[in-house]
């Protein structure tokens, strides 16, 4: 890089520092990250790794040309210093979700110092980023969608239940054997719930793979009359596609010409909509761990608000402690769901919170129409 023809701005030389920084931190995050995979995930993290040093060493000699020293980093931002020891603690999809809102936080393209493919790669890697997030989202799916909702659904329902009883009139005593009631009925019926629906669709998965038996009469088919490629167009394959996948199957057994060129097994096609039996885990989850998560995260929520009854408290400082307790939680939830699902962590913060305070406010409402205020 040449030397600046003019002295440089002392401004300019700390947010390149500041720059170099963020560079190298976010290249330490795909390092950490690649430790805890494999395979081709394993190698794209290490390739952004690479290519986060190539965006630093552009820096550094912007820094150097400009100084005549060394290159010395600035202070990173606090988000990717945050980034970089969850990379090294845990590696999860919440680590690469983040990544990715980092990503999409980039300022090169209205940084004048940085070249067009910087700001290109950054977009790229953001994409990137965003593909590798998707992949765990779809690992975790099932059980996170059954913890997050139970973690929900106890705040809210075990909150309402409180205040609805609350607002009756009826004693610390009262509402703390309803609170209890309702965590242990909410968190089995959770689980229960879970387990069949995760079940469910594990066997209706099962019931659109191909009969044990069905490849084994595929040699003896008719060649001429092809009616394997009515197989194909039944899952929902166009009729000359059908056709070529048809033959070629039908050419692979045989071998004949084009073999396994084209060949598809007797399964379900993807991009179909119609997820391979193999694939059901990854798919679906198990039923018994989105049951178990249902059940824990249920309980954990659902408790809450009977913990200030639990520790002795009575009257408004229970409820309102109950109130400070639950919209932290709702709030917490609302984050972690925005980070998970890359959207904005305050919005979804907020709508979670309005949603439980909403329908706490409806039952105590309703539990002050039929019985009588607190004393």
């Amino acid at each position: 890089m040449p030397a600046p023809s003019a002295p440089t701005p002392s401004r300019d030389v700390r947010r390149w520092r500041r720059l170099l920084a963020d560079e190298q931190y976010e290249a330490t995050v795909y390092r950490r990250l690649a430790q805890r995979r494999a395979g081709e995930e394993r190698e794209v993290l290490l390739a952004l790794a690479e290519a986060e040093g190539r965006h630093a060493a552009h820096w550094a000699a912007l820094i150097e040309a400009a100084t005549g020293a060394p290159p010395r980093p600035g202070r990173p931002s606090t988000g990717l210093r945050l980034l970089a020891l969850l990379a090294q603690r845990f590696g999860s999809v919440f680590v690469l979700a983040l990544a990715q809102q980092a990503e999409g936080r980039s300022s090169y393209d209205r940084e004048p110092h940085a070249t067009a493919a910087m700001a290109a790669d950054e977009q790229v890697h953001g994409e990137v980023v965003r593909g590798l997030a998707a992949r765990g989202r779809a690992r975790v799916s099932g059980t996170f969608r059954a913890a997050v909702f139970g973690a929900n659904d106890g705040l809210v329902s075990n909150l309402a239940l409180v205040l609805g009883v609350a607002g009756a009139g009826t004693s610390t005593r009262a509402i703390l054997l309803t609170g209890v009631s309702g965590l242990l009925a909410g968190a089995l019926s959770m689980a229960a719930g879970e387990y069949v629906s995760v079940r469910s669709q594990r066997e209706l998965i099962a019931a659109s793979a191909p009969a044990p038996h069905a490849a084994s009469v595929v040699r003896a088919l008719d060649v001429d009359a092809n009616e394997l490629a009515l197989v194909y167009r039944a899952r929902g394959m166009g009729e000359a596609e059908a056709e070529v996948h048809a033959a070629a199957q039908l050419a692979a057994l045989q071998g004949g010409p084009g073999r396994g060129a084209h060949a598809r097994p007797l399964s379900p096609s993807p991009g179909l909509g119609v997820p391979a039996p193999e694939d059901g885990d990854d798919v679906v989850g198990s039923a018994w761990a989105a049951a178990g998560s249902s059940f824990a995260f249920f309980a954990s929520g659902a408790l809450v608000p009977v913990l200030p009854f639990l520790l002795g408290l009575e009257g408004w400082a229970a409820l309102l402690t109950a109130l400070v307790l639950v919209s932290l939680a709702l709030l917490s939830t609302g984050a972690v769901v925005g980070v998970l699902s890359g959207g904005p962590l305050l919005p979804r913060g907020l709508r979670q919170l309005a949603i439980g305070l909403g329908a706490a406010a409806v039952t105590y409402a309703l539990g002050l129409a039929f019985g009588t205020t607190l004393g």
